[in-house]
């Protein structure tokens, strides 16, 4: 739910005249989603964003099924190898129309320019930090980070850390915050577990006027397109609107806590039209006189989950680890393992950290997670 936002010099008047030094005009942009009625920024760049001296393309692999039968599943990542960039190393675990979800330990920072063009993309930072950079400005990112790009941005993301490690959804669908908790304005309310101050938003950064040869990457219907321009593409002088790239931190997320046990609702942090993104985090737990902590034993009939692990003890899952992920299909019932339940009653705080995806159509593993999956954990509710 970005706000409005402006750097740098813009005209007074959209539309209008704008003009460098020497008289040449600057090359208005408008960067939008959904023809004209979402939101949307006008950048002004030296050079025109159309003019391209090479286009090259090449297709992309179809994110292929594993042929498994329906049962829960526990994929162990954190052992996947050091690979790539953040964009070449991800490793696509679960898909559906709706979303792709990868895991991805980057080598190196990245030595060119993305875009994609089909998803926005959520980076969740578990490791590491450094900077992404695009036409809008520069964003620090740091542990804890949720990265949210809009679809159709050009970036570049460098690396401070050696070690970095990031949980990546890239959704055909806008990301937005939770409805209830927006007025009719889009101002966060004040029962919203965040607001708008925990949010970050691009700092200044001096046009770059380099001309040579520049790649940019777009992912788009399932092909990679190069387009090589002859001048560097963050050649913007000033932009506003409301369409940009913005982090927030799962660390300011506020939980809600209650004297009974809470429903997962309580924890969502971003939503879309076919699945919601939450974020568990420390909390004080139930406080009526026989609450039960642990999580009740459910069967949302229409909703796959993933847990995907962060830090800390999690008090209804045992043998997890830290970067492991859980799949539980929205047709097969899931909860506490054995001993749990009983073992909550009388605690009275959680250290876990994680970040849960909950989608209404079904997820389908892919034959990367085949590698990762613990076969054994489907019958871990045996006592």
């Amino acid at each position: 739910m970005p706000l409005y936002h402006q750097l740098g010099d813009i005209p007074h008047k959209r539309h209008t005249q704008f003009r460098d030094e020497e008289g040449n005009l600057y090359r208005e942009e408008l960067k939008s989603t959904y023809g004209f009625n979402n939101i949307t920024s006008l950048l002004y760049h030296i050079h025109a964003p159309t003019v391209s001296t090479k286009v090259e393309g090449e297709v992309l692999p179809e994110p292929e099924a594993w042929d498994e039968k329906i049962r829960h599943h526990h994929l162990r990542t954190e052992d996947i190898p050091v690979h790539g960039d953040i964009t070449s190393g991800r490793i696509p675990l679960m898909f559906n129309q709706d979303v792709t979800i990868s895991v991805c330990r980057p080598e190196q920072s990245m030595d060119d320019f993305y875009r994609n063009g089909d998803c926005d993309e959520v980076i969740f930072v578990h490791d590491g930090s450094g900077e992404l950079k695009s036409p809008y400005g520069k964003l620090e990112f740091h542990k804890g980070d949720y990265i949210v790009i809009p679809r159709g941005i050009t970036y570049n993301m460098s690396l401070n850390s050696d070690n970095s490690r990031l949980l990546i959804f890239e959704s055909q669908w806008p990301i937005n915050t939770p409805k209830r908790y927006r007025n009719e304005h889009g101002q966060l309310l004040e029962h919203s577990p965040f607001c708008e101050r925990d949010l970050r938003r691009p700092k200044y950064m001096e046009p770059r006027v380099e001309t040579g040869e520049f790649h940019i990457r777009v992912k788009a219907r399932n092909r990679i397109t190069t387009f090589v321009l002859d001048h560097h593409p963050f050649d913007v002088v000033g932009w506003d609107g409301y369409f940009y790239p913005w982090i927030f931190n799962i660390d300011d997320f506020e939980p809600i806590t209650g004297r009974i046990h809470q429903p997962p609702p309580v924890h969502q942090t971003f939503e879309t039209e076919q699945f919601v993104i939450c974020s568990f985090v420390p909390r004080l737990f139930d406080y009526h006189p026989k609450s039960i902590p642990a999580p009740y034993f459910h069967h949302n009939v229409d909703s796959d989950e993933i847990i995907y692990y962060v830090e800390g003890d999690f008090m209804s899952r045992e043998g997890v680890e830290r970067s492991s992920i859980t799949y539980h299909p929205g047709n097969v019932p899931h909860g506490p393992q054995p001993g749990k339940t009983e073992a909550s009653i009388g605690k009275e705080r959680t250290d876990e950290l994680a970040v849960m995806l909950d989608t209404f159509r079904p997820l389908y593993l892919t034959k990367q997670s085949q590698e990762l999956d613990d076969p054994d954990y489907p019958y871990s509710w045996v006592d």
